[in-house]
């Protein structure tokens, strides 16, 4: 079967689409070959997969092909078995008839005989050539089709369709093209079941000796290009990759040596993408392929497929996979390989699938996922081409060229050195190339960085180079071996590998050796190869190697490579810039960075290297960032940047303090200090939040009080190398309850030198609005430019300063407390003081948590009070405070009394009050100058609340800068010390009248009644001695807090001539008492305001006593009658209401009047109250009296009276 292999690939290449077979029964082809091939491919069609699940394929190839054709008649039996895969699908017949009899007798024997092949997929199209016109024709035709339908079509299947030759309509069509999809796709079932019986069969001899691989790949690629013809592209995919699996089993398995390939001429070039870039004899050998070549073609195989399914990231991810595989096995047959030959597959197998899949991705169509996993692929397969294009290069000399970074030489120095079986040697007339290759080393110098900075170079190969390509000579000559390490022209080893002093070359020679030490070692052969030999060798291997004129083009020059260089890192990092790994791309933009550098083009190199800077910064990769960022610092420099070359400079020396030596960050210093106060052209804020970083000081948060001041210190740590002045230090705090700065800039009052390490900084706090605030920026000049950190340092000991964090911290270092009560100024009496006499006020100043140092009380008395300033204040601590005072502070004394005076109402507090609650005692006036009057029950007096009140205002000024103020006004009550009232207890025979003076006390204090005068209204005069003083015996009188006194006078009317004058006129009651009281409880006798002033106090108080008319009884209500209206008898009525009163007695009658004068009837009436309240009392009703009988003035000889109960006969009347 494996004849046939050479067949097999021509007919794969020919045959692309299904065939159907046309068999003309009728000579009808040409009449309808147009219209059936406008059929194909086939728009829609419905066939089955390999696990018989129907599938919907579009556009399905097909071609038409009549069975009279050479290429269907020229076949053997063998050949239909081996490739039936494109035998013919489906069997269109074609006929016409236009009689029944030539149906009968010639068409339907002949149809009989061609549909009588069970195995082939058939229907019969009958075509009419009848006119519509012609009804006798048209009648006929469709006799004939309905005799042609009943004998062929079957109740499980119809296999006829009509075909109007002169005008066919779209429901033939759909007919068409139903019947043959169901050929096809029964066809393609029967036969897809026929290649997996036969691959069954001969995967069961795939461990026995008549195992062919060939065979199966026939049977197996048959099956799978079966499938890819009938667009059913995931089941054709499935067996390629079935037929991998299998063909990794027969090749490494035990067995006869079979060759790898890849020895050809262009097989350096990938066939990653070109199935038929050899043909299979080719690569044939015995019962299986070459494995290099076989593997390039079932790939290319499924990557056709794939792009087939839009699936161009699979063929991506597939084919990096598949390069990085091989390039492990191609090192396993290296020795037969011609030199550097898997690198340069690689190279062109990266470049051709990143042109392919490119060509094929449509970005719009997939997920955003897909699209960043594509872009990653790409940048793979860029990165992977750039590794081995660099190699080739370094093998050649371009390595003095390459940027030895930290990326390159990750790649490179991992990277194992070509292994030959022998290195290639020097071309005969190479005298001048070794020439060019040794001027190029020594014309390359090393770049000497910005600011001096030594660094050892990164390696950029495994191991040195004139080492392995000499040792993988045949021999090595010991006489010339010493020039393996003149370096003195630059081209043997590096200034950091020669050879040491103790080793011997005897000793270097037996390790480089290739083979054992025998006599024929010692024979003189070649001297070992200096280093630009080594390179003119390789380089001539490589013509050698490469077939591809292009890509040798891209390493006949320094020029040419750093050209595709450039191209193979941008494409890296671009896609990688595209992809998630964006941190990949950056890096890569270093190495271009480094290329624009190198050529003066510092405004692309700035950008490039700012992103990898702030990579390396975010990232926290400070190793790799001090060997970047001096490149970064050095094109701001050249390009006259100086906000970047600062920035730059700021951040050199924010780095650890091991990435550079002392001297090296000294330098990085003078030139901010350089910049900083030179005339920079744009002057910009620095950030300087990697270099100094500040921290609040452990312990709880200043604490202050709404309104005040205060003064925070913060702990500043400065990375600055040496000590550096700042010119001006602001510090912003942000309220942690929210995102903004907060308040304005705190500003340090002087400049400050910043020590390296830790610094203690004091601001001034001014009053701010209440919360919890925390650090928020670090502001501050350094010459003319203004700098601004947010580097937050951990609070902690001194070793661990060195930490910082950009996060904003959530440990508060001020907290401002919500406005409340910082001081509470209360009376300390509640109770009257004495009205016009100097009375002791006293306050009652307590501190709330807060200290009243400094504080100054002003008093100002209102209206009717005078604050005698002549006096000095006590202050005396508050008894309640004093055990809290003592133990808080033991140099207050107890019971300290402090006399202070008193200045425009204000008094400065002393320092020993500032923290205990104190009692602040000074003396007022209350003035009133109108007399006080007495009470009776002709006069009655209203009582006010407000009567002797009068009020201070208060205002305490405190705190620091006394911004705090606590403003209070209160309300004092003076009185007198009596209230007086009045009463005639009783009448003598003789006309005397018993008046009763009542005396209540109305403070809290006792007092001593030590003489009393009544001085009598004209209309009354006294009995006795007539001085209107009771017995001396009774004073002194004593009366107790809020009691009564009762004085009797006697006292009788006196002629007068004027009755309303006398009534007017009032009577005089003068006091004479003393005071005991103390001043913390009430009234108390008054302050002495000269020395020796006497303690005996005068009260006036001014009575109204009303003359009677005949009865000198007291009335409460009287009614008097005029004389011409006196009557013997008058009618008297009490009305009550029943439900309140009970009434007892008579409520209604006549009294008699006498004619005596002086006689008096009485009628007693009880009204007892039936509830309990306010109830409207009984009423006394005169029915006969009219209001024009009643005249009050002058007064009538007769009184109706209504008494009240008998007074009481006792002296003294105690307190309610």
């Amino acid at each position: 079967m494996a004849n046939y292999l050479a067949q097999f690939q021509t007919i794969k290449s020919t045959c692309d689409r299904i065939v159907i077979a046309v068999e003309d029964v009728s000579d009808l082809w040409l009449n309808v070959k147009e219209s059936f091939e406008r059929r194909v491919p086939v728009k829609k069609a419905c066939l089955n997969n390999k696990a018989r699940n129907p599938v919907f394929v579009d556009n399905l190839p097909a071609e038409f092909i009549q069975t009279t054709d050479s290429r269907l008649r020229s076949r053997f039996p063998q050949e239909q078995y081996l490739f039936w895969f494109r035998e013919p699908y489906a069997t269109v017949v074609l006929v016409t008839c236009e009689d029944l009899d030539e149906f009968k007798t010639i068409l339907k024997p002949r149809l009989k005989l061609i549909v009588q092949n069970d195995e082939r997929e058939w229907f019969i199209v009958f075509v009419s050539k009848a006119h519509p016109s012609n009804d006798q024709a048209t009648k006929m035709a469709k006799k004939v089709y309905a005799r042609l339908e009943a004998d062929f079509n079957t109740k499980k299947r119809e296999r006829c369709c009509k075909f109007d030759l002169h005008g066919s309509d779209k429901e033939f069509w759909d007919d068409f093209d139903s019947k043959m999809v169901d050929c096809i796709r029964n066809t393609l079932d029967r036969r897809v079941q026929f290649y997996e019986e036969e691959i069954r069969r001969l995967s069961e001899q795939r461990f026995t000796p008549i195992w062919n691989f060939c065979n199966f790949f026939i049977l197996k690629e048959s099956l799978a290009f079966m499938f890819e013809m009938s667009n059913l592209h995931e089941d054709s995919l499935r067996e390629y990759d079935e037929l991998e699996l299998c063909y990794s089993e027969s090749v490494n398995s035990p067995g006869k040596h079979r060759e790898f390939g890849g020895l050809d001429t262009g097989d350096d070039q990938a066939a990653l993408l070109n199935p038929g870039a050899k043909a299979l004899t080719q690569i044939v050998q015995d019962d299986v392929f070459r494995e290099f070549e076989f593997r390039q073609y079932i790939f290319a195989c499924q990557a056709k497929l794939l792009f087939k399914l839009s699936r161009p990231i699979e063929v991506a991810a597939r084919g990096y996979t598949f390069c990085c595989w091989l390039f492990k096995t191609l090192a396993l047959h290296e020795n037969a390989l011609p030199f550097c030959f898997r690198e340069v597959w690689v190279i062109t197998a990266c470049l051709g699938l990143i042109k392919s899949t490119s060509s094929h991705y449509d970005d719009g169509s997939v997920a955003v996922d897909s699209e960043k996993e594509f872009y990653c692929l790409q940048g793979d397969l860029y990165s992977l081409c750039r590794v081995k294009f660099m190699r080739l290069a370094y093998l050649i000399g371009y390595g003095v060229e390459i940027e030895k970074s930290p990326v390159n030489s990750a790649s490179l120095s991992m990277l194992p050195w070509p292994k030959p079986a022998t290195w290639p040697s020097i071309p005969p007339d190479s005298s001048a190339e070794i020439m060019e290759k040794e001027k190029m080393v020594l014309q390359v110098k090393s770049r000497e960085k910005l600011f001096s900075i030594h660094r050892k170079p990164l390696p950029l190969e495994p191991s040195l180079l004139l080492r392995e390509a000499n040792r993988r000579r045949a021999f090595l000559s010991v006489g010339n071996l010493s020039e393996l390490y003149d370096s003195s022209d630059g081209s043997g080893l590096d200034a950091n590998s020669k050879l040491p002093p103790n080793r011997s070359a005897s000793n270097l020679m037996t390790r480089t050796m290739s083979g054992p030490a025998t006599s024929e070692t010692s024979l003189p052969v070649d001297r070992p190869m200096r280093l630009s030999e080594i390179h003119v060798a390789a380089e001539h291997a490589l013509k050698q190697t490469i077939s591809d004129p292009d890509f040798m083009t891209s390493l006949s020059s320094l020029e040419e490579f750093e050209k595709r260089y450039m191209e193979l890192t941008k494409g890296a990092a671009d896609n990688y810039h595209r992809s998630w790994w964006k941190r990949h791309g950056v890096v890569l933009d270093g190495e271009i960075a480094a290329l624009f550098f190198k050529h003066g083009n510092y405004d692309l190199a700035v950008k490039s290297y700012e992103k990898v800077c702030a990579l390396y910064s975010a990232e926290g990769w400070e190793e790799l960032l001090a060997d970047v960022l001096p490149d970064l610092a050095e094109c701001q420099k050249i390009l006259n940047d100086e906000a970047g070359y600062l920035a730059s400079c700021v951040k050199l020396l924010s780095l650890d303090s091991g990435s550079f030596s002392s001297k090296e960050r000294q330098a990085f210093q003078s030139e901010v200090v350089r910049l900083a106060h030179s005339e920079m052209k744009h002057l910009v804020p620095l950030d300087v939040s990697s270099l100094i970083t500040f921290a609040g000081n452990a312990g709880p948060p200043l604490e202050l009080c709404d309104g005040d001041p205060g003064t925070l210190s913060v702990a500043v740590w400065s990375g600055f190398p040496d000590d550096i002045t700042l010119e001006s230090l602001s510090l912003r705090l942000s309220a942690s309850s929210s995102a903004d700065e907060g308040i304005k800039a705190i500003k340090s009052s002087d400049s400050h030198v910043l020590v390296p390490g830790r610094n203690i900084i004091s601001f001034d706090i001014p009053p701010q609005k209440p919360g919890s605030y925390v650090l928020g920026a670090l502001t501050g000049q350094i010459g003319k430019l203004s700098f601004r950190s947010h580097g937050f340092s951990q609070d902690g000991p001194v070793e661990t300063d060195e930490f910082m964090s950009f996060e904003k911290p959530t440990r508060p270092v001020l907290k401002v407390r919500k406005p409340r009560a910082l001081v509470d100024i209360t009376p300390a009496v509640s109770s009257a003081l004495l009205m016009n006499e100097l009375q002791w006020i006293g306050l009652i100043v307590k501190p709330i948590d807060y200290s009243l140092k400094g504080g100054i009380l002003h008093i100002d008395a209102g209206a009717e009070l005078k604050i005698e300033e002549s006096h000095l204040i006590e202050i005396e601590i508050y008894g309640s405070d004093m055990e809290c005072a003592n133990s808080a502070n033991g140099s207050i004394e107890a019971g300290k009394v402090e006399k202070i005076p008193i200045e425009n109402g204000k008094i400065k507090l002393p320092d020993w009050a500032s923290d205990v609650t104190t009692l602040v005692w000074f003396p007022v006036r209350a003035i009133d100058d109108t007399i006080a009057r007495g009470e009776s029950p002709v006069s009655p007096q209203k009582q006010s609340v407000v009567d002797g009140m009068r009020m201070i205002a208060l205002k305490l000024e405190f705190g620091i800068f006394h911004n705090q103020v606590f403003e209070r006004t209160i309300a004092v009550h003076f009185t007198n010390p009596f209230h007086v009232s009045t009463r005639v207890v009783d009448k003598c025979n003789d006309g005397a009248l018993l008046l009763q003076v009542i005396l209540r006390s109305e403070v809290k204090a006792t007092l001593h009644v030590k003489d009393v005068r009544l001085d009598l209204q004209s209309g009354f005069e006294h009995l006795g001695k007539g001085d209107g003083r009771p017995a001396l015996s009774l004073f002194p009188l004593v009366i107790a807090p809020s009691s009564k006194a009762g004085i009797l006078l006697m006292i009788r009317l006196s002629g007068t001539k004027d009755v309303d004058e006398a009534e007017n006129a009032d009577s005089m009651l003068n006091i004479t008492y003393g005071i005991s009281g103390d001043r913390t409880t009430g009234a108390h006798s008054p302050v002495p305001v000269k020395p020796g002033d006497s303690e005996e106090l005068l009260l006036k108080i001014a009575l109204r006593l009303k003359r009677p008319v005949l009865d000198p009884c007291l009335a409460v209500g009287f009614l008097p009658f005029s004389t011409d209206c006196l009557r013997d008898e008058i009618l008297y009525q009490v009305e009550a209401n029943p439900q309140n009163w009970m009434v007892a007695g008579r409520k209604c009658g006549h009294v008699s009047l006498s004619n005596e004068q002086g006689s008096r009837m009485e009628i007693t009436v009880t009204c007892v109250p039936l509830v309990s309240g306010y109830v409207h009392p009984p009423q006394l009703g005169l029915p006969e009296v009219g209001e024009a009988n009643i005249s009050c003035n002058p007064a009538g000889p007769h009184l109706v009276c209504v008494l009240p109960p008998a007074l009481s006969t006792s002296y003294c009347i105690p307190a309610a």
